[in-house]
């Protein structure tokens, strides 16, 4: 019996470009319309998710499912299945989920591929805006209403001279997190708050020169590591190991200002 021949990457990219139409199709009645938003978080935190969150990560599944039922699948909302396969779906149908019940643009799908370790695939959908970001084999990608283009970080050599960005001051801990970021924020020319998956595909396209968070999930971030290093930055743990699995992640579009951060964080 012949082997058959593994999929080339081209063929989940495809694949992924299917589960974003289909995805933003079911988030898009939801988004700036009457929503019920459900508190997920332990302890009276406040965790959303909303019946958006939930409709996309089930068509994403489904079609996995059907399309390639020996991967596996880790999503937020719906939890993991196969975990041991060596292709896994990396799924947030949402990303940003504060912003979307608020009426902000600024959240994203996030499909993400792992083989094994290593993320091979990223794409992160806006389904509103209609933008797309995602990551080729060599190279990362956006596709607007002006069509599609390659994305490139830009070049930024210092901390004086660099945009930081980050969610929320509030994803620090306080003590050493907090007191990290404290150290970090006066040494850039401007800080902004907000943004979420967002940010970092700005920071891909060249608008933004670091993004600097906590306590992010897998899910959160693993779709993004592709599109990011493709476009040619550099993402990582606070302490310079590989950002899969989430925690306090760095990401820059300059190796050289990606050193500098990792420096003052972990000073």
């Amino acid at each position: 019996m012949t082997k058959q021949a593994q999929p080339a990457l081209q063929d989940f990219i495809d694949f992924a470009h299917v589960l974003a139409d289909a995805s933003g199709a079911a988030i898009r009645p939801y988004f700036r319309a009457p929503l019920d938003v459900s508190n997920k978080g332990p302890d009276g935190s406040f965790d959303p998710v909303t019946a958006a969150d939930e409709a996309a990560e089930q068509v994403i599944a489904a079609a996995v499912a059907k399309r390639w039922p020996e991967h596996g699948f880790i999503g937020e909302e719906h939890g993991t299945t196969r975990p041991d396969a060596r292709l896994r779906w990396v799924v947030d149908p949402i990303d940003g989920t504060r912003a979307f019940i608020m009426g902000w643009p600024m959240w994203g799908t996030l499909i993400g591929l792992m083989d094994g370790d290593a993320p091979v695939l990223g794409l992160m959908d806006q389904p509103f805006t209609r933008e797309r970001f995602w990551s080729g084999s060599d190279a990362a990608y956006v596709r607007t209403a002006d069509g599609e283009r390659r994305i490139r970080t830009r070049s930024c050599a210092r901390l004086a001279d660099a945009i930081l960005t980050t969610t929320h001051p509030d994803l620090f801990e306080p003590g050493s997190e907090a007191e990290a970021f404290a150290r970090l924020k006066p040494l850039v020319r401007m800080t902004r708050y907000g943004g979420d998956c967002y940010a970092y595909c700005l920071l891909a396209a060249g608008f933004v020169d670091l993004v600097v968070e906590a306590g992010l999930k897998p899910y959160d971030v693993v779709a993004l590591i592709p599109i990011i290093e493709r476009a040619g930055g550099r993402i990582t743990t606070w302490d310079g190991k590989p950002a899969t699995a989430g925690g306090r992640v760095v990401a820059a579009g300059d190796a050289r200002l990606h050193e500098q951060a990792l420096a003052v964080l972990c000073r």
